[in-house]
């Protein structure tokens, strides 16, 4: 017995599905989310880095590969290929996903910018050896912006999920 294969959308379809989730509020952050979250990682990842510095790049890492396979997903319109997660789940798979982003990120500023102020004293003219006060600094910038980008999303999935909306389409 032949399954008969559901009609496909046109390709100027598609390409106006994909515009208008990258115009739409949840492509911009997730787009966010993706770019604070790479500039925090290669920022840690290309310097010398110890101790607790090691869960906030463990943070920042997982969350971006995640947040680029949700945004992928979503930009292609393949969440229902998602067992168990996609479909009628997607939105509430969305909002478990920033919900659990943004409450990693909350310590992962309190250990940055407790790496920074540890750092301080090497932030004058005079000092004249490796200092990683400016690189603690702007990964404590990079991750205040992820966190923030995270909690954006996780309101706006909120009130969406509170007005009984099931999927991630836009």
């Amino acid at each position: 017995i032949e399954k008969e294969m559901p009609p496909q959308p046109s390709e100027p379809q598609v390409r106006k599905n994909i515009l208008k989730f990258l115009k739409s509020f949840p492509g911009l952050v997730r787009i966010l989310q993706i770019v604070f979250g790479a500039g925090l990682w290669i920022t840690i990842a290309t310097n010398k880095y110890e101790g607790p510095i090691h869960f906030v790049l463990f943070v920042a890492v997982l969350f971006w590969l995640l947040t680029l396979a949700l945004f992928f997903l979503t930009l292609l319109e393949k969440q229902d290929l998602v067992p168990v997660l996609g479909g009628d789940r997607w939105l509430a798979t969305n909002l478990a996903h920033d919900v659990a982003a943004a409450a990693l990120y909350l310590p992962a500023i309190g250990v940055m910018i407790y790496k920074t102020e540890r750092n301080s004293y090497c932030n004058l003219d005079l000092y004249k050896h490796f200092c990683l006060y400016k690189v603690y600094l702007a990964a404590a910038v990079f991750s205040c912006l992820c966190c923030l980008a995270y909690l954006l999303s996780v309101i706006y999935g909120a009130c969406r999920k509170c007005r009984g909306e099931q999927t991630e389409v836009i």
